[in-house]
């Protein structure tokens, strides 16, 4: 893969450059020293995918995401040696469109395959999503048979790339009380998940944690899926994490959830895919339509990246195809009678 490193400091740049050699595969392509040389140097050789520092003069890597989204649009991981303190940043970035946040690989400190393995099967997910890499063979989908007694709402939501503003949007069309219980799949690492929770409860107003092994969710509560394993719903009516299906690129999935949605809930539901790349998503929202739930896919104006909803347009799994501002009023609609 063509790899170009975005990033003022030379111990980091040095520690990418020795993660990314132990796979021959991967070519370090041009090295920026900040966000504005990226945004130019992207244009006249736009790689596969950069890695994204935050904290850089001139120009920072969050707007140099967005400007490059904008006007040279590749695949952008952010690459950080502090996720605490940049927890804001990071979630803005990921907001314009960067897919996915890694720690910066220690440089000299224990094993160094180790340390750098994070960063690789990062990069070997994004292969997957920009047709780099073979992904595994579709599973077959499980028989959809709703077959739990829940008789309250939930809006099942699934965002990728641009997801956490197109999330903060959404979320702050909706009321402290809303009725229904909200259940959010945002592909991103699990170190990053419980930032993101009171990222997105301090953006938005509502109080969003994430979800917890064994709790069923209830009406007032917005739960963020929080590990590496994928979140589904059981015929209990309980949320649970589990590392199966393995071969699944996406983690958390959002088509895991979407159709244990499909298959167990009986009251009334929501499914929501939002922006992001790849496909993930759009096969469980179609289980969702099918078995009698209204399902939405935002539309490809406010997209920041026209990746999963799309997918989701091309197999009719969506109802309604909706601007993004106006999603959270069609919810209203619904819950609110």
């Amino acid at each position: 893969m063509r790899i170009a490193i975005v990033n003022d400091m030379p111990m980091a740049v040095e520690a990418l450059r020795r993660a990314l050699a132990f796979e021959p595969a991967h070519q370090v392509v041009w090295v920026a020293g900040d966000g504005e040389e990226a945004v130019r140097r992207c244009a006249e050789q736009t790689p596969d995918l950069i890695l994204m520092d935050l904290i850089m003069p001139v120009m920072d890597g969050v707007e140099a995401t967005r400007r490059i989204m904008a006007e040279s649009p590749c695949a952008i991981v952010i690459v950080t040696v502090d996720r605490k303190q940049n927890v804001h940043r990071v979630f803005e970035a990921m907001g314009h469109g960067a897919l996915d946040v890694v720690d910066t690989p220690a440089l000299g400190a224990g094993d160094a395959r180790e340390a750098a393995a994070p960063l690789l099967r990062k990069i070997v997910n994004i292969g997957w999503l920009i047709g780099q890499q073979r992904a595994s063979a579709p599973r077959a989908a499980p028989t959809a048979l709703r077959e739990a007694s829940q008789r309250s709402g939930l809006v099942a939501i699934g965002s990728s790339a641009g997801g956490p503003a197109a999330l903060e949007v959404l979320l702050k069309g909706l009321p402290a009380q809303f009725p229904a219980a909200i259940v959010l799949v945002q592909h991103v690492d699990q170190v990053f998940a419980a930032g993101m929770a009171e990222w997105l409860s301090s953006a938005c107003g509502l109080v969003v944690r994430l979800a917890r092994e064994g709790e069923p969710p209830q009406a007032g509560q917005v739960l963020l899926a929080g590990t590496n394993h994928h979140i589904r719903l059981m015929k209990g009516g309980q949320l649970a994490y589990t590392a199966d299906p393995v071969d699944e690129i996406y983690r958390p999935s959002i088509d895991v959830f979407f159709e244990s949605v499909a298959r167990y809930w009986r009251g009334e539901a929501v499914g929501v895919l939002l922006t992001g790349m790849g496909r993930d998503g759009a096969q469980g929202l179609k289980m969702m339509r099918e078995q009698g739930f209204l399902t939405i896919a935002q539309d490809q104006q406010s997209s920041a990246v026209y990746g999963m909803p799309k997918a989701a347009a091309a197999i009719d799994a969506a109802v309604e195809i909706r601007p993004l501002e106006r999603i959270a009023g069609r919810l209203m609609e619904i819950f609110s009678k």
